[in-house]
C-alpha cells in the first residue's frame, strides 16, 4: 500500500478504507511565500486571477509534497456574491487577506434579505470554479483538490456586525435562525457549483460557532440544524471545521452529517477521539502559526507525532497555514508523517 498516491490515500480515507498512514493535507488555505516566489506573484493579485490562484495552490504540493490543492485563499467569496464590498489590498506588498469593506446588513431591520437569483454567477464564484478546474488539470491526478465555504453563522458574521449577531443569537434566536436558514440555502448553491467544478472534498468553515463564544446548548439548537441542512445536500466528501475549544460539541459536530470533523489546536484530540469513537474521521490539529511557522523543525516533528499518537485520521492544520512558513518546517512535517506507522 506504500505506493499509493496522495490522492488515493485521501479518497480511501473518506471512503472508510484502510490507508498506510494518515494523509497530511488541509481544507483551508496553504499557499506559501516560497510558492509565490517561484512565479513572481504578489499575494493580493491571486484573489482575482484563476491561473495565478491555481499556480499558487498547486505549488505547496509541488515544492513540499503537501497532499492537496485548495482554493480560495480568503473568506469573503460568499459575502461578496451576496452583495458585500471587499478590500483585497491590491496596492500593498504585504500579505493581507481580503476583508469586508461594506456590510450587507447594518441594522436589525435589514436582516430580511433574499438570495440573489443569479447567486451562482455572482462575484468570484465562477472564478473559483475555473480555478478548481485548472488545479484538477495540473495536479488532480496526484492529489485531492479541495475547496471551502463558510458556515451559516460565520457567514452571518461577515455580512453583519458580529456584536449584533451575537446579541441577537441570545435575545432573538428565532430571527437569527431565519437568517441562518437563508444563508444555508445560499451556501448550498455555492457548494454545489464547486461540486460541479470537480472538487474532491469541501470544507464548511463554521469558525464563528466555537464553544469559546457559544454554549454547547446554543450550538445544538441554533447552529447544528443548518449545518445538517447543508451536509444533507452535498454529494462530495465533506469536512466540518470549527475553531477553538470543541471538545464539548465534538459529538454534535459528527451529528452534522459531515464525513469528517476538523478541530484546531485548542482541542484535546485524545479526548475527542474517546467521545466520537474510532469510526468517525477526525482531522487536526497542529498550530499552523505558533508551531509550523514560528517553531523549530524539532518542535514541528514533536507536535505532528503527538497529533497522530492522539488519534487523528489526518494531519491537518488548526486553520489556514500562514504563507511565511519556513521550508525546513513544512519539510519536517511531511517527513514525520511519511515515516509514521501506527
Amino acid at each position: 500500500m506504500s505506493d499509493i498516491t496522495p490522492k488515493q490515500r485521501v479518497l480511501r480515507l473518506f471512503a472508510g478504507e484502510r490507508t498506510d498512514r494518515p494523509p497530511c493535507f488541509s481544507g483551508m488555505g496553504n499557499v506559501t511565500t516560497e510558492g509565490l516566489k517561484k512565479f513572481g506573484y504578489k499575494f493580493a493579485a491571486l484573489h482575482s486571477n484563476a491561473k495565478m490562484m491555481s499556480d499558487a495552490a498547486a505549488s505547496t504540493y509541488k515544492l513540499f509534497g503537501f497532499e492537496c490543492g485548495v482554493v480560495p485563499f480568503d473568506l469573503c467569496v460568499e459575502a461578496e456574491a451576496l452583495g458585500c464590498e471587499i478590500n483585497v489590498y491590491a496596492h500593498l506588498e504585504d500579505i493581507l487577506y481580503p476583508t469586508i469593506k461594506k456590510k450587507l446588513i447594518h441594522t436589525e431591520d435589514e436582516m430580511d434579505i433574499r438570495i440573489p437569483s443569479d447567486l451562482a454567477v455572482r462575484g468570484r464564484i465562477p472564478l473559483i470554479k475555473e480555478t478548481i478546474g485548472l488545479i484538477k488539470a495540473d495536479i488532480g491526478n496526484e492529489v485531492a483538490v479541495g475547496t471551502y465555504v463558510l458556515g451559516p453563522f460565520t457567514l452571518a458574521g461577515q455580512i453583519m456586525e458580529l456584536n449584533d449577531l451575537l446579541k441577537l443569537s441570545f435575545k432573538k434566536p428565532d430571527k437569527i435562525g431565519k437568517l441562518l436558514d437563508m444563508l444555508a440555502a445560499a451556501i448550498i448553491i455555492v457548494a454545489k457549483e464547486y461540486e460541479k467544478a470537480g472538487a474532491d472534498y469541501i470544507t464548511v468553515r463554521e469558525m464563528g460557532a466555537t464553544s469559546d463564544v457559544l454554549s454547547p446548548r446554543v450550538f445544538k439548537n441554533l447552529i447544528l440544524p443548518y449545518l445538517k441542512k447543508i451536509f444533507a445536500e452535498l454529494k462530495t466528501n465533506t469536512v466540518l471545521h470549527i475553531c477553538g475549544k470543541t471538545n464539548d460539541i465534538a459529538v454534535s459536530m459528527v451529528e452534522s452529517g459531515a464525513r469528517a470533523i476538523s478541530v484546531d489546536q485548542k482541542n484535546d484530540v485524545a479526548e475527542t477521539r474517546k467521545k466520537i469513537g474510532n469510526d468517525s474521521l477526525l482531522f487536526g490539529n497542529y498550530d499552523p502559526y505558533n508551531v509550523l511557522v514560528s517553531g523549530t523543525p524539532e518542535k514541528v516533528r514533536e507536535t505532528i507525532r503527538k497529533c497522530m499518537d492522539d488519534g487523528v485520521s489526518a494531519v491537518w492544520p488548526g486553520c489556514d497555514i500562514w504563507p511565511t512558513v519556513p521550508p525546513e518546517n513544512i519539510n519536517a512535517m511531511m517527513d514525520e508523517v511519511k515515516k509514521y506507522r501506527r
